[in-house]
């Protein structure tokens, strides 16, 4: 099974070790830690162990997380599957530099790997998590035809909203074009 995914602008493939610098400086974007690390700035070493956590999880399990470029270009964010939480819960997650915001690329990437998840892995249902204030992020799960599931205050003390995808749904969706 092919892991690398291409829609009509994007193509996505696994994160690799030499992706440590481009997903670094994507990481450490302001926007793009302010809801994704809770502001955190990460080191370089945070994200090497990200990317080979990513491989073994496309190793044990047949996800991780996407490089995402525009067609052979360079890398502009990620996409895929991660767990999140505790107890562990396997949500999908997105991101990208600020450059590309606005485009429409976010639900583009995310939408190829939630048709990875539902036709190659076989998943009945994807869950998706975001800060409550991050209104452009609930926006692209409502893209994705993802529904309201619920509202909780994580272990953290974040306002979380949580959205979910049914297989059922989402073949409806792609039945009504």
């Amino acid at each position: 099974m092919s892991r690398r995914l291409e829609t009509e602008r994007l193509v996505l493939s696994p994160l690799v070790t030499g992706d440590v610098a481009d997903l670094h400086r994507i990481f450490t974007q302001p926007g793009v830690r302010r809801y994704l690390l809770d502001d955190a700035v990460v080191s370089r070493e945070w994200t090497e162990t990200e990317i080979a956590s990513s491989q073994a999880r496309f190793d044990a399990h047949g996800y991780g997380l996407w490089g995402v470029r525009v067609q052979a270009g360079d890398l502009i964010g990620f996409a895929g599957y991660r767990e999140f939480h505790e107890p562990p819960e396997l949500q999908l997650l997105y991101g990208l530099h600020p450059d590309y915001w606005g485009l429409g690329l976010a639900t583009e990437a995310a939408g190829a790997v939630i048709r990875y998840g539902f036709e190659q892995l076989g998943f009945d249902r994807i869950v998706a998590s975001t800060d409550a204030p991050n209104t452009d992020s609930i926006r692209v799960l409502e893209r994705l035809r993802m529904r309201y599931d619920r509202r909780e205050v994580t272990a953290a003390g974040l306002d979380t909203v949580y959205y979910a995808l049914t297989r059922s749904a989402w073949l409806a969706a792609q039945a009504d074009g």
